[in-house]
């Protein structure tokens, strides 16, 4: 399993690294030198817009509640995903 994807008891954990004002919402590679997934926003990083769109994103993209843990202010986030199995996310990814 990836550095980038845990199980905890309150759902699953997801290390993303978050590129703000790109031309579109997208997931590229896991970025092996930080142990992080690599995610393209297109809102900028301004009044918490990049957080929100990346929480939107990922709800959509996975189906399941999305909320930040860690990282408000900075490109390396922790996402916890409730309701979803690792395997489930994974899935959903592509990886």
């Amino acid at each position: 399993m990836g550095k980038f994807i845990k199980e905890t008891k309150d759902g699953v954990l997801l290390l993303i690294y978050v590129q703000p004002k790109a031309k579109k919402n997208a997931v590229e590679e896991v970025d092996e030198w930080r142990g992080r997934l690599k995610v393209r926003i297109a809102a900028p990083p301004v009044e918490g817009k990049a957080n929100k769109e990346v929480v939107k994103f990922f709800s959509k993209l996975l189906g399941g509640e999305v909320s930040i843990v860690r990282g408000e202010t900075s490109r390396e986030k922790d996402l916890l995903v409730k309701g979803l199995s690792v395997e489930e996310i994974k899935k959903k990814l592509g990886i």
